[in-house]
């Protein structure tokens, strides 16, 4: 599995100030559903409850929120790079600002948890991140993103 299969170009954003959790949760829901005609409520809804369970912000102003969704046929994401960090109740209490989020379908089993390891393997790299932070244009996002692991196995 490679990014380049779950991340389109059209589901990397940019944004500037986000409010709450919650603010950044329709936004992803927003984007799901333009890039991948996905339902945005419910796309809202499956990252509510699985935020219930625990927070999904991974430290160093990274947050991969995360959903199994019903009607859904593949794996999808969806990156955003906000302009001013946005406290998340992260693991080590710093505000984050790279957020990837990934959508699954409720049966998807064993490639979920695939697709959600490769995401957190390429979040964790300190020279990707880097790179992230230093970009505003979401197809070079989109690049260093899909790019990043293609040689790699997940």
């Amino acid at each position: 599995m490679e990014l380049s299969n779950v991340l389109t170009t059209g589901a990397v954003r940019v944004l500037g100030q986000l409010t709450s959790k919650k603010r950044l949760f329709q936004e992803l829901g927003d984007i799901a559903a333009q890039a991948y005609g996905l339902n945005a409520s419910v796309v809202v809804d499956g990252l509510q409850e699985r935020e219930s369970l625990g927070p999904t912000g991974v430290g160093h102003g990274i947050a991969l929120p995360h959903a199994r969704l019903e009607d859904l046929q593949k794996i999808v994401g969806v990156f955003v790079r906000l302009e001013k960090p946005l406290d998340y109740d992260s693991v080590d209490r710093q505000p984050v600002d790279l957020i990837f989020g990934l959508f699954a379908p409720k049966d998807s089993g064993v490639d979920h948890l695939k697709a959600l390891a490769l995401v957190s393997r390429t979040m964790r790299d300190p020279a990707i991140c880097a790179k992230l932070r230093a970009n505003t244009d979401p197809a070079k996002l989109h690049a260093i993103l899909t790019e990043a692991r293609a040689a790699q196995p997940a």
